[in-house]
């Protein structure tokens, strides 16, 4: 199996890389077809420069991967993803963002107007989804950068909007979707399940705090009331915090018939801890029992949005005139730093949504004979438990020095020569907890060219 692994990367180098280098731009090869164009839909993993601008510019970023031709510095460290280096291939003219500019924090510097570039081709922007106009990064969803997060759906109608609504037939076009729905939807579970165990939480320590300062008291039953009632008027007050809270149970249970001697520190000192303890579990509990009882609900939007993909590649592309249309599924997302960073039972959810993904895709395009599907879970799923034979070094960590100080944004948009961590990174699997290093980005882009020869495109 190592051996026919080998035997493919070695192929595909030689289809990507003249003389055995890292350098794709093609040689003496003669292309099978001969492409008027390359036009890319999706997100940030195929996006060259939407947000390029403002404060993104300043800091030399603009790109999801390491920005800028570092190959000084390594000659890995290309600053190209791997829509460029297929355009490179291809012996098409470098692909340049079909819109830029940014909505967000015009203080921060990202508020720039949005651009729309004629002759630019890359629709893809980061953070965008299929359907959904609203996706990481977006203001909407309270980030200040204000990515514009298009989605593929209004990238693919403002390219037929300029091309006359019809595609010549004689272009490549490139889609790769589906992270931003999968990371939105697992924030979304998140923050619901978060706001669950908060407020079992919150219900758990009053409750245990109650009980526990009322049963000193002549009427443990009386007192548990009155320290009930005097904790529940804190609660709704606006303002109030758990101390607040708890000092007002404290001063209601001491003045309880027989349980004066609860207003000692020493006393209810434990009580407070217990409560706390208590809190916790039921917190813990309540979140972990909200995300299981809706995790089914993410791995069936994640088929609609395959669904919806399939859609669009019929409907949208091939139905107006593509004829050359790579899809890419996703890739093992449960594998990358941000997979690996969340417990078993989230990484399972992970690969439960991938899988309706990618198999809403295979189901409704396998039979298309206009559409190459690229199984890109398949490699980079072999690249993190197998690195070596693809020249990956780190596939558990990534590459940029995401602290405030060396990285304002805290992503691989940002990233540069200028901010990596010490040490060579330059064969890391990742740059950020998501996105690929320019050399995983070779590695991308040499798979999909051996597939584009095996179907007899390349």
């Amino acid at each position: 199996m190592r051996h026919t692994k080998l035997a493919l990367a070695a192929a595909a180098l030689a289809i990507l890389a003249g003389c055995g280098g890292t350098d794709p731009t093609p040689g003496a090869q003669i292309l099978k077809k001969q492409y008027s164009a390359q036009v890319s839909f999706g997100d940030s993993l195929s996006d060259v420069g939407s947000y390029a601008v403002g404060t993104v510019a300043a800091l030399k970023g603009g790109k999801f991967t390491i920005n800028g031709d570092n190959t000084a510095i390594n000659p890995a460290l290309t600053g190209k993803n791997w829509t460029e280096l297929m355009a490179a291939q291809l012996g098409l003219p470098a692909p340049c963002p079909a819109v830029t500019g940014l909505d967000g924090d015009a203080s921060k510097g990202f508020s720039v107007p949005q651009v729309a570039h004629a002759g630019c081709y890359g629709y893809a922007t980061g953070g965008s989804r299929v359907t959904n106009p609203v996706g990481p990064g977006n203001k909407l969803a309270g980030s200040a950068l204000g990515a514009l997060t298009i989605p593929v759906a209004t990238q693919i109608a403002n390219h037929l909007k300029i091309a006359g609504g019809k595609f010549k037939g004689d272009e490549m076009v490139f889609v790769m979707a589906g992270g931003n729905d999968v990371l939105f939807n697992l924030s979304a579970l998140n923050a619901a399940a978060t706001a669950a165990g908060t407020a079992a939480g919150g219900t758990a320590y009053v409750t245990s705090l109650v009980g526990q300062l009322a049963a000193g008291a002549t009427s443990p039953q009386a007192a548990a009331a009155a320290i009930g009632l005097a904790a529940q008027t804190e609660a709704a007050r606006s303002g109030s915090t758990q101390t607040s809270i708890t000092q007002v149970a404290i001063g209601a249970a001491a003045v309880q018939p027989g349980n004066s001697a609860v207003a000692s520190p020493a006393v209810y000192g434990p009580m407070v801890t217990k409560a706390t303890a208590d809190a916790t579990a039921a917190g813990a509990k309540a979140g972990a029992d909200y995300a299981a009882a809706h995790g089914q609900d993410l791995v069936a939007a994640m088929a609609q949005a395959g669904n919806e993909l399939v859609a669009l590649v019929k409907n949208q592309l091939i139905a107006n005139g593509a004829n050359y249309v790579t899809v890419n599924n996703l890739p093992d997302v449960a594998t990358t730093p941000a997979g690996l960073s969340k417990d078993a039972s989230t990484r399972a959810l992970i690969n439960a949504m991938v899988a309706a993904f990618n198999g809403a895709l295979n189901t409704g395009l396998a039979s298309e004979a206009k559409v190459l599907i690229v199984d890109v879970f398949a490699v980079s799923h072999d690249q993190a438990t197998n690195p070596g034979p693809y020249g990956l070094t780190v596939v558990n960590d990534f590459a940029c020095d995401l602290s405030a100080a060396k990285n304002p944004l805290g992503t691989a948009l940002a990233c540069n020569g200028g901010n990596l961590k010490a040490g060579d990174v330059s064969h890391y699997s990742f740059a950020d907890d998501v996105h690929p290093t320019p050399f995983n980005n070779l590695l991308l882009a040499r798979y999909v060219a051996e597939k584009m020869v095996v179907k007899g495109w390349l």
